[in-house]
């Protein structure tokens, strides 16, 4: 709203150049100063142009120089329309940086750009371990990976790019390295020749095309498993050369989808080769649903209207004191008695000659009208535990 328009037509030539002046100055500085305190290269980039604009605080500086004269009203119109601009082009700057990011660093810089040392980090470290599982990013994804690995034996080590997340992890002593793994130096130094599995978890999708390419420029054999949150990713990141691609889109699905199946009694090896179907066809299936309902429409509910329901055993219950064999729910009544949970023990599958104490809670499975006739026989509506439970 402060700006004059006449000014900005009549000196657009200066402004546009002071914009670029600026844009450039701030970026290195930005650049530089990320370096310095220990980023990498590829996000030093990633900082200055996100910073390279003219900040809000100045307005309020201007506004001060402008009222004490300091600032004449020409050279102020100036500095309102070259931030003006460098703050319209900041969104473009930022959505640009990443491509600018990767041509920088293809060109023949020397390699210790990969490994700027931070000042709470020890220097440059090489992976030697052959055979061994290499996690890029050590967010939530990589430190329980880093956690089951741990638990299962298997060798790893850990890239990360975030220095005070790198100097945490060392001090309990993981097998952590610092460095951004887009640079093919920092691969090296991690043996990715020498490694079977690559799990790349990071969330930048920019970083994790790069980093793929790079591994299999060093290793085409070695196995690239990423996580990805965006289907879209999918066909590019394999075209890429990555072996498995976890969207967390369709992973999400497919856990819903598989306790479903389950609730609804469908044998757990039919699940299974469900899911291992889903997944073997890169979530097709899930992306395609037109394929799924043809593969999958004798994918029948096999006991879609059997409930299981439990109910507690009082003390003035006819069934208290009597085996389940006397009771004989199934024949009279066409219900089983699946489990009883007696204080804190769950005793499954009971047999005849268990007999029922008070205080149990019987769990029965049978078709929700049999059910409701067999509890309506012994126990009295306000002495259901917990109703019926469909599954």
């Amino acid at each position: 709203m402060l700006l004059d328009i006449n000014y900005f037509y009549a000196h657009s030539g200066l402004i546009i150049l002071f914009v670029v002046g600026i844009l450039v100055i701030k970026s290195i500085t930005a650049g530089l100063a990320s370096l310095l305190i220990g980023y990498p290269l590829r996000i030093a980039v990633l900082i200055g142009m996100a910073l390279s604009q003219v900040g809000e605080f100045s307005f309020v500086l201007s506004k001060t120089g402008l009222m004490y004269g300091f600032l004449s009203g020409d050279f102020f119109q100036l500095f309102l329309c070259v931030s003006v601009l460098t703050m319209a082009v900041t969104p473009f700057a930022i959505a640009f940086a990443p491509r600018m990011a990767g041509y920088i660093i293809k060109l023949p810089l020397p390699q210790r750009f990969g490994f700027i040392k931070h000042p709470h980090l020890k220097g440059r470290e090489v992976h030697t371990e052959n055979d061994h599982l290499v996690i890029i990013g050590y967010g939530f994804n990589g430190k329980n990976l880093a956690q089951a690995a741990k638990m299962a034996g298997i060798p790893y080590s850990i890239v990360e790019m975030n220095p005070e997340i790198v100097k945490d992890a060392k001090a309990k002593n993981e097998p952590i390295y610092y460095g951004d793994a887009v640079h093919e130096s920092i691969l090296k130094s991690l043996n990715i020749e020498g490694a079977r599995i690559v799990v790349v978890a990071i969330s930048d999708p920019v970083a994790t095309r790069r980093i793929i390419s790079t591994i299999r420029k060093i290793s085409p054999k070695v196995h690239i498993i990423v996580r990805t949150r965006y289907t879209r990713e999918l066909n590019p990141l394999f075209e890429l050369g990555a072996n498995d691609v976890i969207p967390e889109e369709f992973e999400t699905s497919v856990e819903i989808f598989t306790r479903v199946l389950t609730k609804y009694l469908i044998p757990r090896d039919e699940i299974e080769a469900f899911i291992s179907d889903v997944r073997s066809q890169c979530y097709e299936m899930l992306r395609t649903p037109s394929a799924m309902t043809a593969t999958y429409s004798d994918l029948e509910r096999h006991i879609h209207d059997i409930n299981i329901s439990t109910f507690r055993i009082h003390r003035d219950s006819p069934l208290s004191g009597k085996t389940l064999a006397q009771i004989d729910l199934r024949k009279r009544y066409g219900v089983s008695v699946v489990a009883i949970k007696r204080d804190t023990e769950i005793l499954p599958n009971p047999g005849a000659d268990t007999v029922i104490r008070t205080d149990d809670v019987l769990f029965i499975i049978g078709t929700p009208d049999k059910i409701i006739k067999a509890t309506d026989k012994f126990v009295s509506p306000g002495e259901k535990d917990g109703g019926d439970e469909s599954v």
